[in-house]
């Protein structure tokens, strides 16, 4: 029985999609081990998103290397679809597989006898044309199930519709099968993940189905306890969603919104499909509904363009919202994107330090989102990570919580009463033997 072992860079989607190749070995025959415990074959799943994805694969090629010198090592994923040549060049890379083959690498690359040199199995990416569903599994008490993959917008700094092609997503019924069997092994948490979560019901270039249906028909299944949407652009997250998950028993007070830019005349660079007015006005549209709901949002600094009275517009815009986090890019250039040409190109040291101004406001907003909720009841899903004698847990407003690491806790769900923030930023709370009711 072959060993083979995973590491996943990257987004929630990439995860999901991980576990499920890792199933299919584990169909196979193969055992699933740890990274370190010289395997026979590794498979790392890359990202394009995340900066210097060429830097980060040759380091965890190098530290495969030092486990298991004679591993076959297989690279997939967003990277592998854009730099396919490139990474087969990394010393050690036996297999590079695109978008398109990457859930079939069992059976293209069968034996996984190294032969030398690196092999390329990449398609052009209008061949990712497949849904293929996906859910991690075992990895942690929450799952992420996908539910849509690839995307049809066009903005001018992103990659993701080069590395996985165009918006195609499952159907409602897969996805209602795919989370009661997830019921199943005990999960209480399903996070619903995509590369363009909203545009959800696409199939074969149609749109058969919606999100909002999707989310009516997972609020009846009874056997999960909660579910969250991961990412959703403010175009898409209508009303009659904001609405209905004001009134769910199982879909969460929480929401990320990707944002990008406060500036007017940077999302127009950005080819983004709405402007800071509708953003405003959906997070507006959920605190009137939902005043404890947690929403956190993604933004790019130092996009060409962008002048200081740019990213002050943004800051304060940012600044004046009801919002809970923010999570903050540095502005990268990416290949075969519109971006990189665009004049007003901003320095990488100037980038940074707006980076780390929003961070500060990021942690500005957390805490503040915390000290609104000290003394008031939710009820706390615990996870099953524990370090220094301490475990974690989310309420579902997604405040994060510590508690004492007991085992009869883990995905357990207890009613506790928020306390008071910790040193370290979480949440103490104190057990309040409320019954939960179950639904």
């Amino acid at each position: 029985m072959k060993r083979v072992a995973f590491y996943t860079l990257g987004c929630k989607l990439n995860y999901s999609e991980t576990s499920t190749i890792g199933r299919i070995f584990q169909e196979r025959g193969f055992e699933k081990v740890e990274f370190t415990d010289s395997p026979d074959i590794y498979v790392i799943n890359t990202c394009s998103v995340t900066d210097n994805a060429d830097k980060k694969c040759r380091k965890i090629v190098k530290e495969a290397l030092k486990h298991s010198p004679d591993a076959f090592i297989t690279i997939l994923g967003c990277y592998a679809q854009l730099k396919p040549k490139e990474i087969s060049e990394i010393p050690g890379v036996d297999a590079v597989l695109g978008a398109a083959e990457k859930f079939q690498l069992v059976d293209i690359l069968e034996g996984f006898t190294k032969k030398g040199k690196a092999e390329i199995y990449a398609s052009p990416i209008s061949d990712a044309n497949t849904f293929h569903n996906s859910y991690s599994f075992g990895d942690r008490t929450r799952t992420f199930l996908k539910v849509q993959d690839g995307c049809d917008y066009s903005c001018s700094f992103c990659t993701i519709p080069l590395a996985r092609g165009s918006s195609r997503s499952n159907t409602i019924a897969s996805v209602i099968k795919s989370a009661e069997e997830i019921a199943e092994s005990g999960v209480k948490e399903i996070v619903l993940t995509g590369v363009n979560t909203g545009d959800f019901g696409l199939q074969d270039g149609k749109r058969e189905e919606t999100f909002f249906q999707l989310v009516q028909a997972l609020d009846q299944v009874e056997s999960i306890e909660r579910f969250r949407i991961s990412s959703i652009e403010p175009n898409l997250l209508h009303h009659e969603i904001i609405e209905f998950v004001a009134n769910s028993k199982r879909f969460m007070p929480h929401f990320h919104i990707p944002l990008q830019s406060g500036s007017n005349k940077i999302l127009k660079l950005m080819r983004r499909r709405y402007q800071r007015e509708l953003y405003a006005e959906r997070v507006e549209a959920i605190k009137t509904l939902m005043p404890h709901c947690c929403i956190g949002v993604d933004v790019i600094v130092g996009f060409p363009g962008e002048t200081e009275e740019d990213f002050l517009e943004t800051y304060n815009f940012i600044n004046n919202l009801d919002v809970s986090y923010l999570h903050v890019f540095p502005y990268s250039e990416r290949e075969n994107t519109l971006a990189p040409a665009m004049p007003g190109k901003v320095p990488v040291k100037e980038r940074n330090r707006r980076a780390d101004m929003l961070r500060i406001l990021s942690e500005k907003k957390k805490r503040h989102f915390y000290e609104q909720h000290i003394g008031n009841e939710f009820n706390v899903l615990f996870e099953d990570d524990v370090k220094d004698g301490v475990m974690e847990g989310w309420t579902e407003n997604y405040i994060r919580v510590a508690a004492k690491y007991d085992p009869i806790l883990v995905n357990e769900t207890k009613h506790v009463r928020l306390t008071g923030i910790s040193t370290t930023g979480l949440m103490e709370a104190e057990e309040t033997y409320k019954e939960i009711l179950q639904h």
